[in-house]
């Protein structure tokens, strides 16, 4: 138990940010992932950055302002006033998905910009919601016109013809969609803050794995599991990593754990073979 004079840790800290689905806070959260690569991050500094941002941007809205002109202004505010966007040059830095990082920059991913992006958007009082899109992240909002849906890389509303286009690139395999297909299916359903969260990990998790960085690996593999603790690949995957890093007793209670419980038949026979190799190595 941590004694009360001390911080908890910042894996204790996102646990009880995680904790419920109720009222979940997802930008708090997307705060907290960077304190693993910043452990000195003043977290308090950042909200207060972004409550600043929310104030400016509030106080350009006119008092009888709709929704859509309140989108309007934000979009103004968000990607010209103040330059929000994709980091092209290194879009696959793992300082695109920190949020501090972002507020610094200016540079991001689309689902870093997007948690920005619906935070200023929720304090304008509009209707919005993240997309868990195949392959880029997109924000959706309510308007008297109907539901729009937006590009948080760039503020551009996207037709059905261009979602149409944007899921043939990421899925050139599957069969054919119309427009109109697309746009009623659930590639457009909102997604959780827990999904959102989860995918900015995954996004880190995925860079890491890349590089064979295995130490920053497993921190985002202990984040995962905290936050999905029903999702049995991802105990796993921090088993894989415990054993990249030699950490035999940890890798083998993960790994026989996902045997235990997990309904995948593709890879078991190779994890079971992990598993008695690490059993054999002890």
């Amino acid at each position: 138990m941590t004694p009360y004079w001390e911080a908890p840790s910042p894996l204790a800290y996102f646990a009880t940010l995680v904790e419920r689905d109720a009222d979940f806070p997802l930008f708090e959260a997307a705060v907290s992932l960077a304190q693993d690569e910043y452990p000195e991050l003043d977290f308090q500094s950042v909200m207060t950055e972004v409550d600043r941002l929310c104030e400016r941007v509030q106080r350009r809205i006119p008092e009888d302002a709709g929704s859509l002109q309140r989108l309007q202004i934000l979009n103004q505010f968000f990607f010209r006033e103040l330059g929000f966007g994709v980091n092209v040059n290194d879009y696959y830095e793992p300082e695109n998905s920190y949020i501090h990082q972002l507020l610094a920059t200016r540079r991001g991913i689309p689902v870093s910009l997007g948690v920005l992006w619906l935070e200023m958007a929720s304090s304008l009082r509009l209707s919005v919601r993240g997309v868990g899109f195949p392959g880029h992240f997109l924000v959706k909002v309510n308007l008297p016109i109907g539901q729009a849906i937006i590009d948080p890389a760039t503020g551009k509303s996207l037709s059905a013809e261009q979602l149409s286009e944007m899921l043939a690139q990421v899925q050139p395999d599957s069969a054919p969609l119309s427009s109109w297909e697309v746009a009623g299916s659930t590639y457009l359903r909102s997604a959780q803050p827990r999904e959102i969260l989860a995918r900015m990990l995954r996004n880190l998790k995925g860079i890491f794995e890349a590089q064979q960085d295995w130490v920053r690996m497993l921190a985002v593999q202990e984040r995962l599991v905290v936050l999905l603790p029903d999702v049995w690949s991802e105990y796993r995957d921090r088993g894989l990593a415990h054993a990249a890093l030699g950490h035999s007793d940890q890798a083998l209670a993960d790994l026989e754990c996902y045997l235990v419980h997990t309904d995948e038949l593709t890879d078991s026979e190779a994890i079971a073979e992990r598993i008695e190799a690490l059993r054999a190595s002890r």
